[in-house]
């Protein structure tokens, strides 16, 4: 699965966009360092019933922005991305 489509997933899942999870992620300080991942794991599982991988997209997300690596942009694999950009604004908003 691509890193895009654990995103989609997540919005899938909780009703809500990327951007509008790190809005809350925000409110609540769980984007300040030294924050550790499993503070954001834990709130996700239970505000949203996320398992621990998309958890840790969401995680990527907080801490680094929408940025990730090149490592899987234009690659064959399963977990192939178009861009090093994610979209955090809504899977239904993005351009084809």
């Amino acid at each position: 699965m691509s890193f895009q489509a654990y995103l989609d997933t997540i919005e899938d899942k909780t009703g809500l966009t990327p951007r509008e999870l790190l809005a809350l992620a925000h409110e609540r300080g769980l984007d300040e360092p030294p924050v550790k991942a499993g503070a954001i794991v834990d709130w996700l599982k239970e505000d949203y019933a996320l398992g621990r991988g998309h958890a840790m997209a969401m995680v990527h997300v907080i801490k680094n922005g929408p940025t990730i690596s090149e490592k899987h942009v234009g690659s064959d694999g399963t977990h192939r991305d178009e861009s090093t950009e994610l979209w955090l604004d809504g899977k239904n908003n993005r351009s084809a």
